[in-house]
């Protein structure tokens, strides 16, 4: 029977369990974008997940929408990953780096240029955000010019180059929570009357090409793609053709050849069925709030073929051996979720730290 601790392939690599690190963000990046000092050990201490991916990680200045998120366009930023990466190899254990452009979930106090978020239409999110100077009302983007979508999607692709550049063993592009990608999806955020908007296939035409563009610069075995149908963080609706859309979507998707498509799991199991139907290579899936017991269903179904995790592998970075021990788990503290030192990054026990 394969259930979580079976082998299994994705693109290019070789896990030898079906447990993977979410993306998290943790807001601990140098003030350039780099990744800060503690990140290596991190993503280290949670290395028997052979799978991490990382926290969103902005590809241009207007993909940044949070204070002290990392980059990866800048010498810089890749000399700050190839020791995260690195650290992560020396434990046998893989990492991509998940590509994440906020579009208009942003504020120009957060941002190197300090310039007017970009979006598929001037329509502001009704929802605040966190800046130096506290919380704020997201404002108004401005709508994206031909060139500027042209631009982000060579964004993506540079992005991804620097990745591999880095030591990452790929990349994730970021489809989901409410973000650029999602953005164009949903008929509230996207009014466009051109090739970007309007009918489904318009809609998901930038995350086609955006995924199009980073698989011809790194290879589609090194690319996978996060998805949340029917999320409405950000603000987000996707309408009632929405589940058409991902099924056009992943459908599309399934033609370049990625290595995963990464679902973040609302609920809609029919959607999901479908999806599984759909893609033919490597599905993850994450429930948010899976209970403890439940872990390894979708393996065992038939559904995944990995099973993505956040705040057990945050709280716990010795995750696979606790649930093989059916250890109890590190409770999450959520104050140290965001920003901060090493409290509540790199300070959780491990079971054998914790018995001793």
């Amino acid at each position: 029977m394969t259930d979580i601790w079976t082998r299994t392939r994705i693109g290019a690599i070789e896990v030898s369990n079906r447990l993977a690190m979410a993306p998290m963000t943790r807001s601990r990046a140098q003030y350039d974008g780099t990744p800060g000092p503690l990140a290596a050990e991190y993503y280290s201490q949670r290395a028997s997940l052979r799978l991490i991916i990382t926290e969103g990680t902005q590809p241009s200045d207007d993909g940044q929408g949070y204070t002290l998120t990392p980059g990866i366009y800048t010498d810089a930023h890749v000399r700050g990953w190839k020791e995260i990466t690195d650290a992560v190899h020396a434990k046998d254990s893989h990492i991509f780096i998940q590509l994440m452009h906020v579009g208009r979930t942003s504020h120009p106090d957060n941002t190197p240029h300090h310039r007017q978020a970009l979006a598929p239409s001037a329509i502001a999110p009704k929802d605040q955000i966190f800046t130096p100077t506290g919380f704020q009302a997201v404002p108004e983007p401005r709508e994206m010019s031909a060139d500027d979508i042209h631009q982000a999607i060579a964004d993506f692709r540079y992005a991804g180059k620097r990745a591999i550049e880095a030591g990452a063993d790929g990349v994730e592009i970021h489809g989901a929570n409410g973000y650029l990608i999602q953005q164009f999806f949903a008929p509230n955020a996207n009014q466009r009357t051109d090739a970007f908007g309007g009918t489904i296939e318009n809609r998901a035409r930038f995350a086609i090409e955006v995924a199009k563009a980073v698989a011809d610069e790194i290879g589609p075995e090194r690319t996978g793609i996060r998805l949340s149908p029917g999320a409405t963080l950000g603000g987000l609706d996707e309408g009632s053709d929405g589940p058409d859309l991902y099924r056009y979507l992943v459908g599309e998707l399934d033609k370049l050849g990625l290595a995963y498509v990464h679902v973040m799991h609302l609920g809609n199991e029919s959607l999901l069925a479908d999806i599984r139907k759909l893609w033919h290579r490597a599905l993850i899936i994450n429930r948010p709030g899976r209970a403890l017991a439940d872990i390894g269903a979708d393996i065992v179904n038939g559904l995944a073929d990995i099973e993505s995790y956040g705040q057990f592998t945050l709280a716990n970075p010795d995750f696979p051996e606790r649930l093989k021990k059916g250890a109890n788990m590190n409770p999450a503290d959520r104050m140290s979720y965001f920003g901060g030192d090493a409290k509540g990054f790199i300070d959780y026990p491990t079971l054998e730290q914790a018995t001793a």
